[in-house]
């Protein structure tokens, strides 16, 4: 799986498609899914044929994939069978954080976007970089719209001062893009030739393995090639 040139104006959703179709462990649910899928069409035909009330009753069109110990985590009424068991596709898309059926992470061309419907993401656990935190106190015993004006002022100052020193401030697709490439290069098996490269390969691999939920964060005006 390489890095296409068509990674330089993907879109916020497909820069998070493009990392997690890169995580070994989607990889592997996708193949034991689709597995289990073709089996099930096998037994049961496709659509517009397949006979449906046959297939809910047939244990392998539930979530979990077998052996898999993740509980189910689903809601959504789109997703609910046979006695509130949940659909099997609608599991592996809430496992890995999204809505849609689950795509292929072989295919070589990037998701389009009607494909991609992500679940909004949990909120973050991570406390922020120090360098990104500003804290910023208010007094409510006075008006507030000048210390509101202050406040933005300060906002506005701290993020100049991280861009003039080489940090993205605030964090946009635009601003990320060369960074993200380079990750996807690496994953993709780009030679490593030093120690930053060292440190952008295991910064992949946490972005491929959950991270590329942060991207899912920005802002929609964030998404696309302006």
């Amino acid at each position: 799986m390489t890095c296409d040139a068509d990674c330089a104006s993907l879109t916020r959703d497909q820069w998070a498609w493009a990392f997690l179709r890169r995580n070994p462990d989607y990889q592997a649910d996708y193949r034991r899914f689709i597995t289990l899928w073709h089996a099930l069409a096998a037994d049961y035909g496709a659509p517009p044929n397949r006979d449906f009330s046959r297939w809910k009753h047939d244990p392998r069109a539930y979530g979990p994939l077998p052996g898999d110990n993740v509980p189910n985590h689903v809601n959504g009424e789109h997703c609910v069978g046979e006695n509130d068991r949940i659909l099997l596709e609608c599991w592996m898309g809430a496992k890995w954080g999204f809505y849609k059926f689950p795509l292929d992470p072989a295919r070589s061309t990037p998701a389009e976007p009607d494909e991609l419907a992500w679940r909004p993401p949990p909120l973050s656990d991570v406390p922020p970089d120090t360098a990104y935190r500003l804290d910023i106190s208010f007094d409510l015993s006075l008006p507030l719209p000048l210390q509101l004006e202050a406040a933005k002022f300060r906002l506005i100052s701290r993020a100049t001062e991280l861009r003039r020193n080489g940090l993205a401030a605030p964090m946009t697709v635009a601003n990320q893009r060369e960074r993200w490439l380079r990750m996807l290069r690496l994953l993709d098996g780009g030679e490593i030739l030093n120690e930053e490269d060292a440190a952008l390969l295991l910064e992949a691999e946490a972005m491929a393995n959950g991270g590329y939920r942060n991207i899912l964060r920005l802002a929609e005006s964030s998404a696309g090639t302006k």
